[in-house]
């Protein structure tokens, strides 16, 4: 099963006055917990802030751009992983240590 792992930021970028919110030594143990995970990390990235985002909409046949994110929060996705794991429970017990490595909340969803 594959699992999409989104690391929350809920002000840590804001509070260090910066677009990315991990400190070195989030980074370094970020760059361990992926090695130690090997092949299961299909993909891991992180992402700029909202206010980088452009809302890009073109049902209508006319593309619409709109700067910003597609909603306004206080926390919001600033890195993830894509993951293949053997089930649900491994993947719960696997965003538990990621969340300690990011020092961050992780939000974990089933890719369907």
């Amino acid at each position: 099963m594959q699992f999409l792992v989104n690391v929350i930021d809920d002000g840590q970028a804001q509070a260090a006055g910066r677009t990315e919110s991990g400190t070195q030594a989030e980074m370094d143990a970020v760059d361990a917990f992926n090695t130690r995970l090997g092949d299961a990390v299909v993909l891991a990235a992180g992402v700029s802030a909202p206010a980088d985002a452009t809302v890009v909409d073109a049902r209508s046949g006319t593309t619409n751009t709109t700067p910003g994110p597609i909603v306004a929060a206080d926390e919001y996705v600033a890195g993830f992983w894509v993951m293949d794991l053997p089930d649900a429970e491994t993947a719960l017990r696997v965003a538990a240590e990621a969340s300690v490595a990011c020092n961050r909340k992780i939000e974990l969803r089933p890719i369907l």
